[in-house]
This record gives structure tokens, C-alpha cells and sequence, in this order.
């Protein structure tokens, strides 16, 4: 499950070349750093059939109002009617530099695509007092299963355009991906065997 997932620099950068219709100056402060659930992050969805930015935070309110449902399994998505309507209608994509998992040992590693500066998470977004997003999850790829069984649902660049607009491509994409991944730990708990 994506419980975290963050934006460099130099992400922030292909997020602005990617969205050159925004009107106004994006504040890379606030696009920069970890993105927890409930922060304000910036998303990409389908406006008059284009790709626009758009401020969003991250998490539905959650049963009862207590916590955020941040995540979506990509494999019942459809079937949930608490998110149904959402991804139907309105499906978004977050961008960002890589994201988190934590093993069972409560260890944090980093995974993002080599050589290459921005990664796009499938999600979706409901409307309410204000837009919140949720990012789908599929089962753990082999780079990210030796940390998690669950991972965020990747897409490709030349995805997004579907995924965003066409009613009956993004189906297809629900599916798992075999992304290769790079995984970054400050430290791994290794087991001791006695002979």
C-alpha cells in the first residue's frame, strides 16, 4: 500500500514543462518534499479534453469521519461503490519523483524508475467540499515484493492521455505492471542464522 510518496526538484521541473497551459506560476515550495495523506499535492486531470493541473488533497474522508482512505486496490476498484462513480468519471494522475513502502520491520524504502526523473501513479478524485484523490494500488511487482505485497498502480508517459480521457482504455490499464523499479534503504534488518 502507497502511504507515501514524494517530488524532487528536478520532478518539480517536468511537472511544470508538462502542464504549460496552467495560468498562474506554480510555487515549487509547496510541490516539493514527502506528500503524506491529507497534504494538498498536484495532480493531473482531464479538463475540456486536456491534461490541466489541479490542487488536490490526498485522501477520502474516512468511514465515520475519522482517518483518510488514501489508497484503492486497482483489482476490486470498480466493483466498490464508494469509489464507482470516481473512477468512471473522474480519473487523475499523480506525478511525482518515486514513492515509499515499509516492510513488515517497519523498515522505509524508496523505490522510483531509473533514468528516469518522474513517475505517474493512476488514481482518481471525488468532488465535495473540496477535490480529494486516491491512488490505486496493484499487487507488489518483483523489485517492490522483497519490502511490500502492495504498490502504487505505475503508468507510462504516453498513458496518461488514456487514462485521463478514454471511458473504456483505462480498463486495460488496471491490470499489474512489471515496471523495473530502484529501491533506496538507508538500512535493511538482515536475519541472523546460527549453525
Amino acid at each position: 500500500m502507497c502511504g507515501r510518496y514524494y517530488v524532487d526538484d528536478e520532478t518539480a521541473r517536468e511537472i511544470e514543462k508538462l502542464v504549460k497551459e496552467i495560468d498562474h506560476k506554480i510555487n515549487r515550495e509547496r510541490l516539493t518534499g514527502d506528500v503524506h495523506p491529507a497534504d494538498q499535492a498536484m495532480v493531473l486531470i482531464n479538463r475540456d479534453c486536456k491534461v490541466m493541473p489541479a490542487l488536490q488533497r490526498w485522501g477520502l474522508p474516512g468511514f465515520q469521519k475519522k482517518g483518510v482512505i488514501f489508497n484503492a486496490r486497482s483489482e476490486t476498484v470498480l466493483e466498490k461503490p464508494m469509489f464507482r462513480e470516481s473512477i468512471l468519471r473522474r480519473r487523475a494522475v499523480i506525478p511525482c519523483s518515486g514513492f515509499y513502502e515499509w516492510s513488515k520491520n517497519r523498515e522505509k524504502a524508496a523505490f522510483y524508475r531509473e533514468g528516469a526523473p518522474i513517475m505517474f501513479l493512476a488514481g482518481f478524485y471525488n468532488h465535495g467540499e473540496e477535490d480529494r484523490f486516491v491512488i490505486l494500488t496493484t499487487n507488489a511487482n518483483p523489485f517492490v515484493a522483497p519490502v511490500h505485497d502492495r504498490m502504487p498502480l505505475i503508468l507510462e508517459k504516453s498513458e496518461i492521455e488514456d487514462w485521463l480521457s478514454h471511458e473504456e482504455a483505462f480498463r486495460s490499464m488496471l491490470a499489474e505492471r512489471q515496471i523495473p523499479l530502484k529501491r533506496r534503504q538507508e538500512y535493511e534488518q538482515q536475519e541472523l542464522r546460527l549453525f
